[in-house]
């Protein structure tokens, strides 16, 4: 049986909806245990209540908006350091919390520890394609200044992650740049092209665009977390607005109503597929074990898929799988 560490304490909705999304994801996977991280009251009734759920009391939460590094070195009794000690001493193989993205980085790199000859832990996701491909893309905001040879390594991860994940057999990786000539984009990029060009051979196929993220014309996108982050944030910018202006015209008449109505569960459906709700958010590669972090605004569906999709890359050796791509 597989045993999952779920912050109940982490993100911006209450704690039932984490201990709901705990709750489906047990009915979902009768190989499935929790070791529930919380303040007392939240996760002992829960433990009682169901079979397969453990708790563990903790008494200090970090907060979205404290600093990710004072927090976690002074609050050593919260929901997210304990959780990471857990998984280090055996009590669970994976961890889940949908609480400060720095605060976890910071506790699963301290207290979890990465795998050996890992520079760098990344944050990556799938990305829906419109060809119906998704894209592993990384890293995603952890590490805003990095060196060539991290990018080799959050490609090589990156790779691990999209035979885990997506299943393809000989993942294809490509930097993101402002154009796709190979001299294309700043001294950093070019660096990094020239280190991708002589560590991947075979896998590396050169640069794409922004374009191309949601494309789906490429099993991996690698990029620093600085240019991923603002990426991300400005494909979700644009998705809202673009949702806003559908709701406005839809109310321009009744004919835009009724064609909006008609649209509505396509429109859920992209919706839900840019969410992340369907992987339960992003994970952390890089880590001796596996590490997904969940949006802030979560969901019951959110958290249910997360610590599913913790489960299953314990089970398909996600970490295991990363040390043989880097050759640790």
């Amino acid at each position: 049986m597989v045993t999952i560490c779920v912050d109940a304490m982490g993100g911006d909705e209450e704690p039932k909806v984490v201990l709901d999304g705990i709750a489906a994801a047990l009915a979902a996977d009768a190989d499935l245990s929790v070791l529930v991280a919380g303040n007392e009251e939240v996760v002992m009734p829960f433990a009682a209540d169901h079979e397969r759920a453990r708790a563990l009391v903790t008494t200090e939460v970090i907060g979205m908006g404290e600093h990710p590094a004072d927090a976690v070195r002074q609050k050593k009794d919260s929901s997210i350091v304990r959780g990471c000690a857990a998984v280090r001493a055996g009590e669970a193989q994976g961890f889940f919390s949908a609480g400060s993205t720095g605060a976890i980085f910071a506790a699963a790199t301290l207290g979890i520890g990465r795998i050996r000859g890992v520079k760098r832990p990344a944050v990556a996701n799938p990305m829906p394609g419109a060809s119906g491909r998704s894209t592993v893309f990384l890293d995603m905001g952890a590490n805003a200044d990095v060196r060539p040879e991290m990018i080799v390594q959050f490609a090589q991860m990156g790779r691990a992650f999209a035979k885990t994940t997506l299943g393809v057999e000989d993942p294809k990786v490509a930097l993101l740049s402002n154009g796709t000539e190979d001299t294309k984009g700043s001294e950093a990029v070019v660096a990094e092209h020239e280190a991708l060009a002589a560590a991947g051979a075979g896998w590396f196929v050169g640069n794409c665009e922004g374009t191309d993220i949601l494309a789906g014309k490429f099993d991996v996108i690698v990029t620093d977390g600085f240019t991923g982050n603002v990426a991300l944030k400005t494909l979700e910018g644009t998705a809202k607005f673009l949702l806003s202006q559908i709701r406005d015209a839809a109310h321009s008449s009744k004919k835009a109503g009724l064609g909006a109505l008609m649209m509505k569960p396509s429109l859920k459906g992209v919706a839900k597929q840019l969410s992340g709700d369907a992987y339960g958010g992003a994970v952390l590669l890089g880590c001796k074990a596996p590490v997904l972090i969940g949006h802030g605004a979560t969901s019951v569906e959110a958290v249910k898929n997360g610590t599913l999709a913790t489960a299953h890359a314990v089970r398909e050796d996600l970490v295991g799988r990363v040390a043989e791509e880097l050759g640790a």
